[in-house]
């Protein structure tokens, strides 16, 4: 199975394909880039597929599972027929990761932050946040497969599609980088379907569907047998693949460089839309805009959170510049629990990736104690959980039930309502 190993591997991946980082040169490629022409259907059919997708969950009241929030089963048929390349499945229970194109796309629709997340009747909705859109709508079609591109090479975290061998630290980038260094000039051809079953794993098969949306890759497929999925039968990179890959590779080596020649030994090297501007914007003038998620960073306001274990519930009003130690603090005063544990706090984010902040006694950054409420990158209906007492494993549910306005005068957490008797903390206790 592949195991996941940014920093060695990437590493030793760069020192393989490239003797240096000064090696590296978009040179070979410039009339290519000048020549290129972005459309919605060209180079690739991303744009177009992107905005199916986009119209899709506009259409349709999409339900969404409860752990990974991938889609449910009932939506596939339809949205992969409207797809540029529908896949004959075979398969008896087929799930999210059996249609690539389709997993491919909500990878980037949900690290883009398009989407959001809201409860009806007991359901989990995944829609499209309009604010978001409208910026999104903004933008020409170079700035959108560009900002998809970022997404795609330099943020994107496979958590977010129940992929659990690695997280951030572009883990597709290091699956893409060595795939491509493996693939020979002629292409490679798949007589069987077991034949392609190692590119289950490395680039994985949403990444593969990606690189032929993307126009990096041309991809060839056959008749799918019972029991089988996507067929694949060639695969032949094409020309802004080679440009490109390397491009995001070189880039990511350069930030990594710099991390390992610095003193920041407990945060990972992390790279920014934009990253890509500078090499490309020569070539394609167009791409002005770098794309930035609205309301992405601190979220100044007033935070109301309803916090639940068994059937007892609390309203939590807390401000936005207070820490998460002080919001772990209002929620044992409020079930008049005792401090004298470690806790952690664990969500998705609003991009879909999995998080945790724990006590400052714990081993692993990010800690409770630096961490702001207003920076979680949540909006209402968002949920995490609280776990307190690692031994007796207390989960309490949080859920953002609102942000008011940054006006409010409140400077501390207050209780706002209560709803059933707290629990005995301990079983053995006698009052």
């Amino acid at each position: 199975m592949f195991t996941f190993d940014p920093i060695g591997s990437v590493a030793r991946l760069w020192q393989m394909t490239s003797p240096s980082l000064d090696a590296f040169s978009l040179a070979p490629y410039a009339e290519l880039l000048e020549q290129q022409v972005i459309t919605e259907y060209r180079p690739g059919l991303i744009l177009k597929d992107f905005q199916t997708f986009l119209d899709f969950l506009q259409d349709t009241e999409v339900s969404v599972s409860n752990v990974n929030q991938l889609l449910q089963a009932k939506f596939f048929p339809e949205l992969n027929q409207r797809l540029s390349y529908p896949i004959d499945v075979r398969l008896t229970r087929p799930v999210q990761k059996s249609y690539p194109y389709i997993n491919g796309l909500y990878l980037l629709l949900r690290l883009l932050g398009l989407t959001r997340l809201t409860h009806n009747r007991r359901k989990l909705i995944l829609g499209i946040d309009p604010v978001v859109l409208e910026t999104w709508q903004q933008l020409n079609d170079t700035e959108r497969y560009f900002a998809l591109l970022e997404t795609w090479l330099l943020r994107a975290d496979e958590d977010v599609i129940g992929e659990r061998d690695g997280g951030a630290l572009s883990q597709s980038l290091y699956k893409l980088a060595l795939f491509w260094s493996k693939v020979p000039d002629e292409g490679m051809t798949f007589p069987t379907y077991q034949n392609q079953t190692h590119i289950n794993f490395i680039p994985g098969l949403h990444n593969l569907a990606l690189l032929h949306l993307f126009g990096l890759l041309d991809v060839q497929t056959g008749e799918t047998a019972p029991k089988q999925a996507w067929r694949v039968v060639s695969i032949q990179k094409l020309p802004l693949g080679e440009a490109l890959i390397p491009l995001a590779t070189h880039t990511f080596m350069e930030k990594l460089t710099d991390w390992q020649e610095s003193d920041e030994v407990d945060a990972a090297p992390t790279l920014n839309y934009g990253e890509l501007h500078n090499h490309l914007v020569p070539f394609f003038p167009e791409w002005q805009t770098i794309w930035q998620l609205p309301g992405e960073g601190f979220q100044d306001g007033l935070y109301i959170f309803k916090v639940s274990l068994a059937k007892t519930w609390r309203r939590i009003a807390i401000p936005a510049h207070l820490v998460l130690d002080e919001l772990a603090t209002a929620i044992l005063e409020a079930y008049q629990f005792d401090f004298d544990h470690l806790y952690e706090f664990s969500y998705r984010d609003r991009t879909g990736r999995s998080s945790t902040a724990a006590h400052p006694a714990c081993e692993d950054p990010p800690f409770t104690s630096d961490m702001k409420v207003g920076d979680l990158s949540l909006i209402p209906g968002s949920r995490m959980t609280f776990w307190y007492d690692f031994g007796d494993d207390w989960k309490f549910k949080v859920e953002l039930v609102d942000i008011q306005g940054p006006d409010s005068e409140q400077q501390e957490p207050k209780i706002l309502e209560s709803q059933g008797k707290s629990p005995q903390q301990y079983d053995w206790y006698e009052e």
